[in-house]
């Protein structure tokens, strides 16, 4: 007896509870059918935006940048090997080919990138990428390697123009206005880090006017792009695809800090290289 009336009870229990499902399901069925009677643009997800000025990839600039970036094998003079002291560098930085720290001077044999800046063949890289150059080799996107000769260089800014032996026209890079550019404005780098032909990086303009050798030259954008040895001269571009800097120097200190000489910094002195093979400055001849 005792058992029947455990099983009537457990039996009034399930029916209520169904009942109570039952009332709780159609509650939940009534936006449910409005739900579903709703347009179709109401319910489709919409893809987030991205933040204005981000680019959604750099993929159609690379293909449009690449053509013009070189790699440059540089065979050193035996009588440049050692290199001269310079003084005063700041602690942890170093130009991708110039040495130890506090003695810079280039190695026996180098490796670094460039892009042509005309359809004539000239190209610009940094100084110290074919500073003591004996012989300058340039191998181009498309596979080809040709002779360059050097134009003409300046130490101080690290800028130097070289010009390829080989018949033309070259695709050559677009030059643009790094005196608008922003801090947190996209930016790549493409070279040749520790000889990876055309390797790209994506990061943001870090600082701009960092002063690093000479206070009265320096003007260093800072960028947290991936560079590397092997990334000196080749070019830094905005998300637009232009030319806004080329790099120059990291710090050994951190592998997400690296520098490039802005682009119109190189504009100002490529008349005089182009014409004299050098940069002639004035200057008043008192020390105190």
């Amino acid at each position: 007896m005792s058992d029947f009336v455990s099983i009537k009870f457990l039996r009034r229990i399930l029916i209520a509870g169904a009942a109570t499902v039952a009332l709780c399901v159609g509650f939940a069925a009534a936006p449910a059918l409005e739900w579903r009677g709703a347009s179709a643009q109401e319910i489709t997800p919409r893809a987030i935006a991205p933040p204005s000025g981000a680019p959604t990839s750099f993929a159609d600039l690379i293909e449009r940048v690449r053509p013009a970036v070189v790699s440059i094998s540089v065979r050193q003079r035996p009588d440049a090997a050692a290199g001269p002291v310079v003084e005063g560098l700041p602690p942890g930085f170093e130009e991708f080919f110039r040495g130890r720290p506090g003695r810079p001077g280039p190695a026996p044999t180098a490796l670094g990138s460039g892009f042509f800046i005309d359809q004539s063949g000239v190209v610009v890289t940094n100084h110290h990428v074919i500073e003591g150059a004996e012989r300058l080799t340039v191998k181009l996107a498309d596979g080809r390697t040709l002779r360059a000769d050097v134009v003409g260089s300046d130490p101080d800014t690290d800028i130097a123009l070289i010009k390829v032996q080989g018949p033309g026209p070259f695709a050559h890079a677009v030059l643009g206005d790094s005196s608008r550019l922003r801090v947190g404005e996209w930016v790549c780098a493409i070279g040749n880090p520790l000889a990876y032909e055309h390797t790209v990086t994506v990061g943001v303009v870090s600082f701009i006017g960092r002063k690093l050798f000479d206070p009265t030259l320096d003007n260093y954008i800072q960028t947290d792009a991936a560079i590397s040895f092997g990334n000196s001269g080749g070019p830094l571009i905005n998300s637009r695809g232009q030319v806004i800097g080329i790099n120059s120097a990291i710090s050994r200190q951190a592998s997400n800090i690296g520098f490039a000489v802005p682009i119109n910094q190189a504009r100002a002195v490529l008349p005089q290289l182009k014409k004299l093979g050098r940069v002639e400055r004035g200057y008043i001849g008192v020390t105190l």
